[in-house]
């Protein structure tokens, strides 16, 4: 019998480790990414936020069809990329 083997005395503990260690590092990376993806969607929300903002000062201070114009010049030119 191989001293490696699952048999082999220690062995079970060995592999009970090894799956209690992996259990722990999923759990962590399960609320890692969630904690990720609540962060996102709110950066997500500030960002429209912030660009809502701007629109309305750029109508606020008469350049909103300048803005509409730039606004569709840049959408389109992403298409390049």
């Amino acid at each position: 019998m191989d001293a490696r083997g699952p048999g082999a005395p220690g062995g079970r503990a060995l592999r009970d480790v090894a799956e209690n260690l992996f259990q722990e590092l999923q759990e962590h990376f399960q609320a890692l990414t969630a904690t990720l993806n609540l962060r996102m969607e709110e950066m997500g929300g500030r960002i429209e936020d912030l660009q809502k903002n701007v629109n309305d000062l750029m109508a606020q201070a008469g350049i909103d069809s300048l803005a509409q114009k730039h606004r569709v010049f840049l959408n389109s030119s992403l298409w390049f990329y």
